[in-house]
């Protein structure tokens, strides 16, 4: 009898505090520019640990942290992870500060204490309910176990590191427009230089 009690009490509570938090979370609204309850934090990190297999939580890196793996993966993060994490995985992105929830600074522990097989799980499979898409072929991919490396590596970035990525990340209308304007006039000057004046001679540059 007591334990039916019990069992109906805990059942009660948790009723109580599902609609009292409902009831908060209308009242607010559902704006993205919040930042998660600790009641939400909670739940979806621990959704999160228990999503992940066994199996592939203890799966093991088989790319070791050599400079090519370094420089390869770099060059992918560069390209298709930093818009929304950053170069140098701050997460102080306008896209990644607006997600609901926040993009992480990868560089702290709550990422860098996750098994290489948690954050490889993470990369490949996504997580729903945020802005995290699965990446990768749907089978096991050489890229992600990659990117696991670099973001090892993410606390020990370098300026000249985060200076190489600049020159690789995506880049809008008007960069590209300013871009191919100079990549023209380059053109063009080269040009000049190397064509051969009336005479034959190759005249210097300042002096066409």
């Amino acid at each position: 009898m007591r334990k039916r009690i019990l069992l109906l009490s805990i059942i009660a509570a948790g009723i109580a505090g599902a609609t009292a938090f409902g009831w908060v979370t209308i009242r607010r609204g559902f704006s993205a520019r919040d930042n998660p309850s600790v009641v939400e934090t909670y739940v979806a990190k621990t959704a999160r640990r228990l999503s992940v297999p066994a199996s592939e939580r203890n799966a093991k890196n088989p790319f070791a942290a050599s400079a090519e793996v370094l420089s390869e993966a770099r060059a992918h993060f560069a390209d298709h992870c930093a818009i929304c994490h950053g170069n140098d995985g701050s997460g102080k992105t306008q896209i990644g500060q607006n997600l609901y929830p926040k993009t992480p600074d990868m560089r702290l522990p709550e990422t860098q204490n996750l098994t290489d097989g948690e954050v490889y799980y993470i990369i490949h499979n996504g997580i729903r309910l945020t802005g995290m898409p699965a990446w990768g072929a749907e089978e096991k991919d050489e890229d992600s176990w990659k990117l696991v490396v670099f973001i090892r590596h993410l606390p020990q970035l370098t300026a000249a590191e985060e200076r190489e990525m600049e020159a690789i990340n995506p880049k809008g209308p008007a960069e590209k427009e300013g871009s191919l304007l100079r990549e023209q006039h380059f053109v063009r000057a080269l040009c000049r230089w190397a064509a051969p004046s009336r005479s034959g001679r190759k005249l210097p540059y300042w002096r066409r």
